[in-house]
């Protein structure tokens, strides 16, 4: 996965333990999120979910946490990327979150649709995420970028994530692929919903 292609704007760099700091700052001016799924960010929530992996991921060459920079070196975007999960052809969101200060301005979106577009043309089907039931602003952006409710939920002792899909696949495969889904969320709904440990569970 070449995530240095995922923007046409900004700068995809792979973050590690001595970026913390400036995602701290980041994450921390966003209390709204955290009201809805807590525990508030902290340098050892962060170390932890970059470490976070789904219950199917044994190892790490498919975990991205990435970070958006722009031109003046400013992380605007933070987001936790599995690759080739829940499926083979699609991606797992874990974590999405915007520089405050630059929300509401369709930067948020427009990273999402040329993250998607990329994986689009490299052959992907769908891309999974989940957001925290009852956070309205987190569900507009999701469903703003054409990412829709599966119908399952994953219900935590503080909260219940809603589980979201946005299909990349071509039109003459789409049946296809929506029975691949109802299949696999038939046998083992836990099996799908319990996708990412702690701060995981929601995208943004």
């Amino acid at each position: 996965m070449d995530y240095t292609e995922f923007s046409s704007r900004y700068q995809v760099r792979r973050l590690d333990l001595t970026n913390i700091p400036e995602i701290l700052a980041l994450c921390e001016k966003n209390t709204q999120f955290y009201e809805y799924c807590p525990p508030f960010v902290t340098t050892q929530t962060i170390e932890a979910d970059m470490q976070a992996l789904p219950q199917r991921k044994k190892t790490y060459e498919d975990k991205y946490y990435l970070g958006y920079y722009d031109d003046a070196g400013q992380l605007v975007a933070v987001m936790d990327l599995i690759d080739h999960y829940p499926a083979e052809k699609s991606c797992f969101i874990g974590f999405f979150m915007m520089e405050r200060s630059l929300q509401g301005k369709g930067i948020g979106s427009q990273i999402i649709t040329d993250f998607c577009s990329h994986l689009a043309k490299t052959g992907y089907e769908y891309i999974r995420l989940g957001y925290v039931d009852g956070n309205e602003q987190s569900r507009s952006f999701w469903e703003k970028n054409q990412f829709t409710d599966t119908g399952l939920r994953n219900y935590t002792e503080d909260y219940t994530v809603v589980v979201m899909n946005r299909s990349l696949e071509q039109p003459g495969i789409r049946k296809i692929f929506r029975c691949s889904i109802t299949i696999s969320g038939s046998n083992n709904k836990q099996h799908n919903i319990n996708e990412m440990q702690n701060k995981q569970k929601c995208a943004g």
